[in-house]
């Protein structure tokens, strides 16, 4: 009756705090909401901040400054500054015709939360009270539009552009005129591409030499971005990155750059700024030597990812150009491939790119022909087991086979727990004897190891997993379970699959295991669903295949004469 009444109270406590976390889980998203909403009023457009710094005289130019740079260039006086805007079928953009800046970006067809939720353009530059978020350019040395003093201002005939039917270009230019040299500087954006070309057009009626270098910078402040991943776990990357001589990816916080600035000169080349599921990049002329730089501002309070080209030199009565190209949008594998060398790095997988990469194209390939990822992910799962088989059922043979030791090995244990050596020596003796390796199982799990991490990291980096439903109440693969069925349905799992396999001799290690799938459960609460659902299926295959093992060997025991 005591136990009775014992599992009716732990039942009641667990349901208890079962409804508690979902509750609390409400509060923080309705918190989550309200922030997000107060970022929204500042993401309108007459929010932003346009034209020139008011506190340039107080703080260092964050304008790249060339050495070889000996001409003074008189800037034309600022007479007024205004948002240019311009959209394709997937980006919207917003321009500051002063120093003609990228201020604005919104993706059309990613919104800040789902559909159905109100969910908006999602807002990636952007320049207002609340954020600094902007891609910068413009022409440094000899003949600059750019530096200390101050920054060109530009006009345009237009202040918004859209494609017209039958368009495939869109072309944005804005005009200056500085010592007799007509200077455009061309924004061109393709009808469906988050990719933007980004033109000086320098046409030189001056009687002397025009000379002068390309920059392209991102300008981001140090406050992380809207949390796109678990609410704990692991987290993606946030902060920049950089293609350097002899590295072909490399990653440095916000925090690196305070032990001083980051330099690297390279031939072609890439600058980037990452964060959960999408990126921005600078992509300078493959053929060009490129100095890139990473530092913080002279205030500190933002950091500068930037790119110089090679300098061009335009004669008098010439003309001549210079371009780069400005990426904003999701990290998609094979634009960011097509874009430039190892740009397609930034989809962070780590140490497990090698098996990654192919098992996301095993997983978009299925989704092709599904329709779905939450079935997606379940069929990636099932085709990874069926692959990892042979590896699999010898590691869980060797299992089988330590189960079946666990009646003597506790009688050991009782005969020889007092002498640790003359305990040892006789299980030595029986593993000998029964033919068992206690350690068969391990290499064959080691070997799986890379490739479940892989598909973790598939799962976890995968933009187009955000917002993706799968079925009843899972509406956002990229979240986690409201209900925290799967949480629960994975710890289950995991429980129900340690009573299939033998547990430690040492009751301090049995103590640890039994404890797994509760800990486990719990870490798994905040992680998004989509990957919780991989875990669950997994362990559900991984019972089913140890199942089958199981039976295998006690028939193969029972055929024995």
């Amino acid at each position: 009756m005591r136990d009775w009444h014992r599992s009716l109270l732990i039942t009641g406590m667990a349901l208890i705090a079962w409804l508690l976390v979902i509750e609390w889980n409400q509060f923080s998203d309705d918190r989550a909401s309200v922030k997000q909403s107060v970022t929204a009023i500042e993401d309108d457009y007459d929010q932003y901040e346009v034209g020139p710094d008011t506190n340039t005289s107080k703080v260092q130019s964050d304008i790249p400054i060339l050495e070889s740079s000996l001409k003074e260039v008189v800037i034309p006086e600022v007479r007024g500054t205004q948002l240019i805007i311009a959209k394709n079928e997937v980006l919207e953009i917003a321009i500051d015709t002063y120093g003609g800046d990228i201020v604005g970006a919104k993706l059309l067809k990613h919104l800040d939360k789902k559909k159905e939720e109100g969910g908006k353009p999602l807002s990636l530059l952007q320049r207002s009270k609340g954020r600094v978020y902007e891609a910068r350019s413009g022409i440094i040395g000899d003949n600059a539009t750019d530096t200390a003093a101050g920054r060109p201002q530009f006009y345009a005939t237009a202040t918004d552009y859209e494609f017209n039917y039958g368009d495939e270009v869109l072309n944005i230019d804005l005009l200056t005129n500085i010592d007799g040299v007509k200077i455009t500087k061309r924004f061109q954006l393709n009808r469906d591409g988050y990719d933007i070309k980004v033109q000086y057009l320098i046409n030189n009626s001056s009687l002397s030499n025009w000379s002068g270098s390309f920059y392209g910078q991102i300008k981001r402040d140090s406050n992380p971005p809207s949390s796109e991943g678990p609410a704990f776990g692991m987290r993606s990357y946030w902060g920049a990155a950089l293609r350097e001589p002899e590295k072909n990816y490399s990653k440095y916080t916000f925090d690196d750059l305070n032990d001083g600035p980051i330099k690297a000169s390279i031939q072609g080349g890439w600058v980037a700024m990452l964060q959960h599921y999408f990126v921005s990049a600078w992509i300078p002329p493959s053929d060009d030597v490129n100095n890139f730089s990473l530092r913080k501002s002279s205030d500190r309070s933002t950091n500068l990812m930037s790119f110089t080209g090679a300098p061009i030199v335009v004669p008098p009565g010439g003309s001549g150009d210079y371009h780069a190209t400005f990426y904003i949008g999701p990290k998609d594998q094979k634009i960011l491939g097509d874009l430039a060398t190892y740009l397609d790095r930034t989809i962070d997988y780590g140490w497990a790119w090698v098996f990654a990469q192919p098992l996301f194209w095993v997983l978009d390939s299925i989704y092709d022909y599904v329709g779905n990822w939450g079935w997606s992910i379940i069929l990636l799962t099932i085709l990874v087991k069926m692959f990892l088989y042979p590896l699999s059922a010898a590691s869980l043979r060797s299992m089988a086979k330590m189960r079946n030791l666990q009646p003597q090995l506790t009688r050991l244990k009782e005969l020889y727990g007092d002498d640790r050596q003359k305990m040892s020596q006789e299980m030595m003796a029986l593993y000998k004897k029964e033919k068992v390796n206690p350690a068969g199982g391990c290499l064959p799990m080691l070997l799986q190891f890379p490739i479940f991490i892989s598909l973790y990291w598939v799962l976890f980096e995968s933009y187009e997993i955000r917002h993706a439903p799968w079925l009843f109440w899972i509406q956002d693969l990229s979240t986690k379970d409201p209900y925290f069925v799967l949480p629960i349905l994975m710890g289950g799992s995991m429980f129900l699959m340690q009573k299939l396999q033998p547990m430690p001799t040492d009751p301090m290690q049995a103590n640890i295991m039994r404890f797994m799938p509760i800990a486990l459960t719990i870490f798994m609460l905040g992680f998004p669903s989509g990957l919780v659902l991989y875990w669950t299926i997994n362990n559900l295959l991984s019972m089913a295949q140890q199942w089958y093992v199981n039976r295998q060997m006690k028939t193969n025991l029972k055929a024995k004469p």
